[in-house]
C-alpha cells in the first residue's frame, strides 16, 4: 500500500480537515484525496461517507463549496473526496472538451487504449481509495456510504448497486442516471468502453438497479432550474426503473435550483443525515427541511 503524503490539514468546526496525496497503481501515478475527520472519531471510530465530485471539479471543490464540515462533525460521519480523473499520465485530446479526459473520469474502468491504461477509477474508488483511506483514519470497518453531484451521482449510484455489500447507503445530488442514453455518456462511454453497447450497461444506473435492488432508501435531489436536466440528467428514467425494480427512491424536485454548488450546499445536509441514519450514528434523526 502507497505512503500517505499530508499536503496540509487545518482545523474546522469540531474535526479537521485535511488534504492528502498517495500513489495509485490503477491510476498509474499520484491521487489527490481530503479527508475530514470529526474529533469524535478519536475516541471511537466513525463511518466513512464518500463524496464523488462531478466534471471538472477535484478532491478541493465540494470541500471548499459545500460546507459540509459542521453537519460531518455534529452527525461523526468521516467525509471523503478524491478527484474526478488521473492526472499524471497525458494522452491525446484528453483536455481538449470539459466533458471527457481530465475532470472526467466517470468513474469507470476504461477498456479502450489508451485510456485503458490509467483511467480506472472505478477500481481506484472501490479498492484503493477505499484501503489506503480506511488503513489511515479512524474509520469503522464495513461502515461506508457513498453519494455524489453530477458525474458523480452518476458514480456514486452505480457503485453502490453494482457492490451492495460494500456500500451500506447512497444518495445523488443531480446525478447523471441514463448516461448510455445520453451525451455526456455517449461521448465518454464510446472513447472509453468502445462502441459495443452492451458493455456499457455495468456503468448505468437505469440498467443495474433492475437487476440489483438496495435494502435502504435511495435519495435523489434535482433542481427544476438545472440547464442539464432535460438533455443530460433524466431523473424520471430512474424514477421509472426503480418503481419497476421495486426499489425504494426518494426524488425530490426542487423549483428554481440548477446545477451549482448553491444546490449542492442547499440540501447536503439532508443528504448527511440521510447517510448518518442508515449508518447508525448517533445524531439526526430528520431530514433539516422536515424539522
Amino acid at each position: 500500500m502507497s505512503e500517505l503524503v499530508v499536503k496540509s490539514e487545518q482545523r474546522a468546526f469540531a474535526g479537521t480537515q485535511g488534504f492528502y496525496e498517495h500513489t495509485s497503481a490503477a491510476c498509474q501515478g499520484p491521487m489527490k484525496i481530503a479527508v475530514y475527520v470529526p474529533d469524535s472519531a478519536k475516541a471511537k471510530k466513525a463511518p466513512a461517507l464518500y463524496y464523488l465530485a462531478g466534471l471538472t471539479c477535484t478532491e478541493e471543490t465540494f470541500v471548499i463549496k459545500a460546507g459540509a464540515q459542521r453537519v460531518a462533525s455534529e452527525l461523526g460521519l468521516v467525509l471523503v473526496t478524491c478527484d474526478t480523473s488521473p492526472r499524471t499520465k497525458r494522452y491525446p485530446g484528453d483536455d481538449e472538451s470539459w466533458e471527457f479526459g481530465q475532470g472526467a473520469g466517470f468513474y469507470l474502468d476504461a477498456t479502450e487504449a489508451p485510456w485503458s491504461e490509467s483511467y480506472r477509477m472505478r477500481t481506484y474508488v472501490t479498492d484503493e481509495l477505499v484501503r489506503v483511506v480506511e488503513s489511515n483514519f479512524p474509520i469503522t470497518a464495513g461502515r461506508r456510504g457513498i453519494f455524489g453531484h453530477s458525474m458523480g451521482g452518476h458514480g456514486a449510484l452505480t457503485i453502490a448497486l453494482s457492490e451492495p455489500a460494500r456500500w451500506q447507503s447512497v444518495s445523488a445530488l443531480a446525478p447523471i442516471v441514463a448516461p448510455t442514453r445520453v451525451p455526456w455518456g455517449e461521448k465518454a462511454f464510446t472513447r472509453y468502453l468502445g462502441t459495443d453497447r452492451t458493455k456499457w450497461a455495468r456503468y448505468d444506473a437505469c440498467e443495474l438497479v433492475r437487476k440489483q435492488t438496495l435494502p435502504h432508501e435511495i435519495l435523489v435531489d434535482q433542481g427544476r432550474a438545472d440547464k442539464f436536466l432535460e438533455r443530460e440528467l433524466k431523473p424520471e428514467l430512474f424514477q421509472e426503473a426503480c418503481a419497476s425494480a421495486g426499489q425504494a427512491l426518494r426524488l425530490r424536485m426542487h423549483e428554481g435550483f440548477d446545477h451549482s454548488y448553491y444546490f449542492i450546499e442547499t440540501f447536503v445536509e439532508d443528504h448527511l443525515r440521510h447517510h448518518a441514519r442508515i449508518l447508525g450514528t448517533a445524531a439526526a434523526t430528520t431530514d433539516a427541511r422536515q424539522r
